[in-house]
């Protein structure tokens, strides 16, 4: 079995203050020549500790893909967050899961790391239990920037309010939303302005409805795009929840293909138009301030 040094949380967002914990457990691991790695659970605790669940930031594919691409991470293990997992002793989190299952030789966690039933399990005692059985702990002070300490709270509550910039300062990164192409009306084909429409998953975080500068990643490449979050009022109001963007210098199918939306700035409000040529010469706009935004 691989010998492990883990860094331990939730990382919902992936922001800078988990940075701190990932680049610490990818410095430890090359070290030691162990296997970098992240143990983290596949939903939010919340949703079985209190019943109301936490709106994520990123999902399950975007955390990974955050923290392997940003902090160079060689494996995330995801587990499943269980009433089991929730009431175990966190002194048999230490003995079961991190050294019987996973091999760990070295563990990293912020200050406020909780774990264990009640959340008994604090970063020092976790400290001293790996004193105790000769693993090394690191416990990562909380990071914060311009004084303010950095966590994802925050940042879910500037994604909520449109501040792209802002959030992104923050995260370390553009926030981004991830999925899978489907099948929308084409009514953006009959307007020269076709979209890739994505669906995000209930449990994510979507940012207020309105008109997004991004970029589009797919096939290894990245294109300027002008993304519309919402439900195209002007076209079919009431319609489901939709991400669409509109991919700038492409043309091709996508149909069924996973593609990954970053977020740069939020340029209006989503609205509903006259017509649809008011509809176009607006998105043609947004199109325009779109490529002078990452000529600047």
């Amino acid at each position: 079995m691989n010998r492990r040094v883990i860094a331990l949380g939730f990382f919902d967002g992936v922001h800078l203050g988990h940075g701190g914990l990932l680049r610490e457990a990818r410095l430890r691991a090359d070290a030691l020549g162990c296997t970098a790695s992240v143990m983290t659970f596949d939903r939010h605790p919340s949703v079985v500790i209190t019943g109301s669940p936490t709106p994520l930031i990123t999902s399950q594919r975007d955390r990974e893909y955050l923290m392997k691409s940003l902090y160079g991470m060689d494996e995330v293990l995801f587990i499943h967050f269980s009433r089991a997992m929730m009431e175990m002793p966190w002194e048999e989190f230490v003995d079961d899961c991190l050294l019987r299952d996973l091999n760990v030789v070295h563990v990293v966690c912020g200050a406020d790391f909780r774990f264990g039933y009640h959340g008994e399990g604090t970063a020092e005692l976790l400290r001293a239990a790996c004193d105790r059985r000769q693993i090394g702990c690191d416990i990562i002070d909380e990071i914060c920037l311009d004084d303010v300490p950095i966590h994802s709270t925050l940042v879910r509550g500037l994604l909520r309010r449109g501040k792209m910039e802002e959030a992104a300062r923050f995260l370390g990164h553009p926030h981004c939303l991830s999925g899978r192409v489907v099948t929308g009306k084409r009514l953006g084909r009959t307007m020269g302005i076709p979209t890739a429409n994505i669906l995000i998953p209930p449990e994510v975080l979507v940012p207020p409805f309105g008109v997004y500068i991004t970029r589009v990643a797919f096939d290894g490449r990245d294109y300027a795009a002008v993304t519309n979050v919402g439900n195209c009022p002007t076209v079919s109001e009431g319609a489901p929840l939709v991400v669409e963007p509109w991919i700038l210098d492409f043309s091709g199918d996508l149909y069924g293909k996973e593609i990954r939306v970053f977020f740069y700035k939020k340029l209006r409000d989503e609205r509903k138009f006259p017509s649809l040529s008011a509809l176009q010469a607006e998105i043609r706009r947004n199109a325009e301030e779109t490529r002078a935004y990452f000529l600047k």
